[in-house]
């Protein structure tokens, strides 16, 4: 009996890296696998390349980078990635998917509230974040930091798994508009601030980064080239019986990106696991023109995808910084 298309939860990627199909040169750790996505680590070498690239069909990411390569880092001392910089890093997990499974990635929650843009790279590759059905081979990660200069290491995690049988159905596609009524309207990036630890959690103060945005007449006056946290108007819950997928909106509704980082496990904002409804943080960025944005005004999509199974564990059990989360920063600011 074929087994059921859908997202795998956390007990099928357990045991696909028990059975080798996921691999890593180190064990997985703690708190690795989410209820429905696998956070992926940063390897010990890391390349400063001139231009991002695909490998494209029989090509490898290593023969490309041979060509674009400027200078190498070592992760395992670590080494600041420099806002403005274009890396590859290797990651310490591979893959040997079966037939019927095929992948995709996405940033961290705490990787796009940095402004970091991370995407995937596997061999032969013809599109960043898709890993085909059968994949065997090694995962690189394209590494380019936005507004802030990072401190990485090797086990830093910037992105995530999210594993698929077959080609489950949407079940469902919902809008989300942003919230600009509260008391705070959100957050705008400073230009020139320190240095980020990837791996230092509440340790920084929000102000030297970010600065508070009040709410005026419920618009927001988008400034082209600057970074933004906001906050969805609607609440957000995934049932246990699925997963969600935060897709930017089309241009059709404004020059400007929403949500770089766009998984929703299982369980998130369930009264359950501690839930109790929770908003949608968003990281925005205006294009070419200024923007005004409005209360409410649509800005991403909700995609909904049915899990093969539920998962053994929910989202938020146990603790999440981003559990009943409202306007909130990554989890490398202490509480504004």
């Amino acid at each position: 009996m074929a087994e059921p298309p859908g997202i795998l939860p956390c007990q099928a990627i357990e045991a696909l890296a028990a059975s080798g199909a996921i691999a890593a040169q180190a064990p997985l750790a703690s708190g690795q696998v989410q209820p429905a996505s696998l956070d992926l680590r940063l390897g010990a070498r890391c390349w400063r390349v001139r231009a991002s690239f695909l490998p494209g069909p029989g090509r490898t990411v290593a023969q490309r980078l041979s060509a674009v390569a400027m200078h190498e880092l070592d992760l395992e001392k670590g080494a600041v990635l420099e806002r403005g910089c274009v890396y590859i890093a290797e990651l310490q997990e591979r893959l040997s998917l079966p037939p019927d499974v095929a992948a995709r990635a996405n940033p961290k929650s705490s990787t796009g509230r940095l402004d970091i843009f991370v995407r995937l790279l596997t061999d032969g590759g013809q599109a960043f974040d898709d890993v085909a059905a059968g994949y065997r081979g090694p995962l690189h990660v394209e590494i380019a930091p936005q507004t802030f200069s990072v401190l990485a290491r090797a086990g830093s995690r910037l992105n995530q798994l999210r594993l698929r049988r077959g080609a489950p159905p949407r079940t469902r596609v919902t809008t989300v508009g942003v919230d600009l009524t509260g008391p705070l309207a959100g957050f705008r990036a400073r230009r020139h601030a320190g240095v980020i630890d990837l791996d230092r959690e509440a340790s920084i103060d929000p102000r030297d980064f970010f600065e508070a945005l009040e709410p005026r007449r419920g618009e927001l006056l988008l400034d082209p080239g600057e970074f933004y946290i906001l906050a969805s108007k609607q609440e957000v819950e995934i049932p246990l019986d699925q997963a969600a997928e935060m897709s930017p909106i089309d241009t059709a509704v404004g020059e400007f990106r929403a949500h770089y980082a766009g998984f929703f496990d299982p369980g998130f904002g369930l009264v359950s696991p501690g839930g109790q409804g929770s908003r949608a943080v968003l990281e925005v960025r205006s294009r070419e023109a200024p923007f005004l944005l409005e209360d409410g005004q649509a800005v991403a999509r909700l995609v909904f995808e049915p899990m093969a199974e539920p998962p053994r564990r929910a989202y938020g059990e146990g603790g999440s910084h981003y559990q009943s989360q409202g306007l909130k920063l990554s989890k490398h600011f202490r509480p504004w």
